[in-house]
């Protein structure tokens, strides 16, 4: 399966960036084909329905790269209690083409206790977009973010520490398992669609 995880931060080295590429290494060891479109690295312009935006060469990758993906997992560190501008933002310049029928994952940092609000708040556009939001969703805050912080050396101890992968891992593979239901379902009916026409 194609996977592509949007990273919604506007940060170097942002640990739900990082949470992000993470997901990305996990899904690939699982032989799927999974990349990161970080918005950091990427921007997009602000957008504005007035202005023609189409020949941006990010947007037209978000775009290309959003159609073309079997699944999404979307990234984002807490702000306010609410998701960040850049992903917003990124958001408002895609549609239901692009994610209609989709598994998304959403996943949250939070600088404080874990980051729940953002994430009520992503699926609630998923459901707007006409995605399928995954059962579970993964949040992590406080210390847990130790883990996914650019200076940890991989093996110091903190809180959580023991299971925080685990528990990524764990939901990932749930998110997987829905994904491949629903993307052989939809090329099942895509393919009888095509054969009808071919008739």
């Amino acid at each position: 399966m194609k996977i592509i995880v949007l990273a919604g931060s506007n940060r170097k080295n942002a640990t739900s960036t990082r949470l992000g590429e993470y997901a990305v290494e996990v899904m690939r060891n699982q032989g799927h084909e999974a990349s990161l479109f970080d918005l950091y690295q990427t921007p997009v312009p602000f957008y504005a329905p007035d202005e023609k935006q189409a020949e941006d060469h990010n947007l037209a990758e978000l775009n290309s790269r959003m159609l073309a993906a079997d699944a999404i997992i979307l990234t984002t560190p807490e702000y306010h209690g609410s998701i960040s501008g850049v992903l917003k933002n990124a958001l408002d310049h895609l549609s239901q083409a692009h994610f209609s029928g989709k598994p998304v994952l959403s996943i949250s940092s939070a600088g404080g206790a874990v980051g729940v609000s953002s994430l009520l708040q992503l699926q609630a556009i998923v459901r707007n977009l006409h995605g399928i939001n995954a059962q579970e969703w993964i949040s992590i805050g406080g210390a847990q973010r130790r883990r996914f912080e650019a200076t940890f050396d991989g093996y110091e101890e903190y809180e959580g520490s023991q299971d925080i992968e685990d528990r990524i891992q764990r939901v990932i593979g749930s998110f997987l398992s829905l994904a491949q239901t629903l993307t052989s379902a939809r090329k099942s009916s895509e393919s009888r669609e095509r054969g009808n026409e071919d008739d």
